[in-house]
């Protein structure tokens, strides 16, 4: 069974984990649903998403959320009493921003080429589009489909010069939902100055805590400009690499997602319980 087969199975394993999760299924219940053995499925989750499936579980209750809104409530009072600057970590990846020129956002692309492409994450697959500059677009196409990704990106960049690539896309996933402390990664961003202030801040929430949509408005400088806030954050051009997935709402509720909800929480179980060093 190859590296995709396996990607699939885990696909399948944590969406269903997310849409069973108030049943709290066991192991053998997973199995059977996968139609795997219950060893060989508990090996092949833990290889894969790095924890059990029981501690998986764990991560997507409501206490759980509200214990990493109190984290995340600390880490943005740090940010904005310190400003912030300078590229965002995540999850062991080093990722720096370049945002275009105002000339180069209104032109909506033109004049750009971009190489684009399907391929396979843990979270099911995903559309992927990048520059020589950086990655532009990565958006989940599990639950809506690949019409729905594509029309998203398409607004983003409606007169870009488009290559597809889908080997080069598929190498470059892998690389992205791996991890590798050396590893850079450079995004080339198009938005609004407001928004661009949104998504530096949500770079500033590390793995594993949660904050609420006023919070990060906030540390962009408006506190009442919650619903403008919300708006960036739901046109995040980038997924997983900038952390929508870490804004919920102040009753630990997952709030919006334009991918899904399971894949939401399925992102939010698994990189909470990797930020807790839970592996069994």
């Amino acid at each position: 069974m190859d590296s995709q087969q396996h990607y699939q199975l885990i696909t399948e394993a944590l969406h269903w984990l997310c849409q069973n999760q108030n049943d709290q299924p066991s192991l053998e219940e997973l199995a059977d649903h996968i139609g795997l053995s219950p060893p060989y499925m508990q090996r092949l989750f833990q290889e894969w998403a790095g924890v059990s499936p029981k501690q998986f579980l764990k991560y997507l209750t409501k206490t759980q959320a509200m214990e990493r809104l109190r984290q995340g409530q600390s880490v943005l009072d740090s940010a904005v009493s310190s400003g912030l600057s300078g590229p965002g970590r995540l999850h062991d990846l080093l990722i720096t921003t370049e945002a275009m020129t105002p000339g180069e956002a209104k032109r909506r692309g033109q004049g750009v080429e971009m190489k684009y492409g399907y391929g396979t994450t843990p979270f099911g697959e995903a559309l992927l589009a990048w520059t020589d500059r950086g990655i532009s677009f990565l958006g989940f196409c599990h639950e809506s489909g690949r019409q729905h990704s594509w029309r998203h990106f398409n607004e983003q960049w409606p007169d870009a010069q488009l290559l597809e690539q889908s080997a080069e896309a598929n190498q470059k996933l892998v690389e992205i939902f791996t991890e590798n402390e050396q590893k850079r990664l450079k995004i080339w961003l198009r938005g609004s100055p407001f928004q661009l202030r949104v998504w530096e801040a949500l770079l500033s929430i590390p793995p594993g805590t949660h904050c609420t949509y006023r919070q990060v408005a906030s540390v962009t400088g408006n506190a009442r400009a919650s619903r403008a806030t919300g708006s960036a954050i739901g046109r995040n051009p980038v997924s997983w690499l900038i952390p929508c997935h870490r804004v919920i709402n102040s009753l630990g509720g997952l709030g919006g997602y334009r991918w899904g909800t399971n894949t939401k929480q399925a992102l939010i179980g698994y990189e909470a319980a990797i930020s807790a060093g839970e592996r069994y």
